[in-house]
């Protein structure tokens, strides 16, 4: 990355799904190094990263409850398997070269650390990145609530939702070939809509603190670099309008995720 990066500080917001790549369950090493070494180039640009990882490719908390677990005893479950894609993603970025700290909701003090707000944001001073595991810590809430939710509480300027398409569409890009792509929509439209880029719980929050969110495509080489740069990827969800057309540029002005 040449020039200076439009964030100082964001929160990346990984599906457990991105990390196992074309399997149909569990880690992909090849994938997570991939991702990892995309992370590390950019935090080596001058970016604070902050990290939120899903559980989606070993279990799902609603999925799960949906089969007979009882949705508590679900949910925890699916916030042990965010800690796994955790170790796995720490395992990679340590390789590529990147300092590190994995840091959970719920405490498991012989791998990672617990969650204390300032301590984390003074990991992100010293130059380290963080991979923040477990959700919230609570049942009945998604990692894409505990990403706005960290995101708010480490100071991030901007939520990166990385996903299977290239940002917010009006329907699903997968079953709609004329499915249009938002440059730019507001929160109160991605609500109103029903778009699937967050839950609801995550976007009244981002709403509610004026955070914004880009959505974009993680499986082309080079995105994370371009948005981090500031360049128009992906869609920009925001305070204002939505259409079709061009988004304004910069780090105020995000995409639907169908794939999540």
């Amino acid at each position: 990355m040449t020039s200076a990066p439009a964030f100082h500080r964001i929160l990346l917001k990984l599906s457990g799904e991105a990390l196992m790549g074309s399997q149909g369950f569990g880690v992909d090493p090849e994938v997570v190094s991939r991702i990892a070494q995309e992370v590390h180039e950019i935090h080596e640009s001058g970016v604070e990263v902050a990290i939120v990882v899903g559980g989606g490719n070993f279990v799902r908390g609603v999925a799960a409850s949906t089969s007979g677990f009882d949705r508590v005893v679900a949910d925890h479950m699916g916030m042990l398997a965010t800690v796994m894609n955790a170790l796995a993603l720490q395992d990679a970025l340590e390789k590529s070269g990147s300092y590190t700290r994995v840091v959970t909701a719920i405490e498991m003090r012989e791998i990672a650390e617990p969650f204390i707000r300032r301590r984390v944001i003074r990991h992100l001073e010293k130059g380290r990145i963080v991979i923040l595991a477990g959700g919230t810590g609570s049942p009945y809430f998604s990692t894409d609530t505990a990403a706005a939710l960290r995101g708010m509480e480490v100071k991030a300027e901007v939520i990166l939702k990385a996903t299977k398409v290239d940002g917010v569409y009006d329907r699903d890009p997968k079953t709609s070939v004329d499915a249009k792509m938002f440059a730019r929509i507001s929160y109160l439209d991605v609500l109103s809509k029903g778009l699937a880029v967050m839950d609801t719980t995550a976007i009244s929050l981002c709403m509610d603190n004026s955070l914004p969110i880009i959505v974009f495509n993680l499986n082309v080489p080079g995105n994370l670099k371009r948005v981090v740069a500031g360049e128009k990827v992906g869609s920009l969800v925001a305070p204002g309008g939505g259409s079709h057309g061009e988004r304004n540029p910069g780090p105020d002005t995000g995409s639907n995720d169908q794939g999540r």
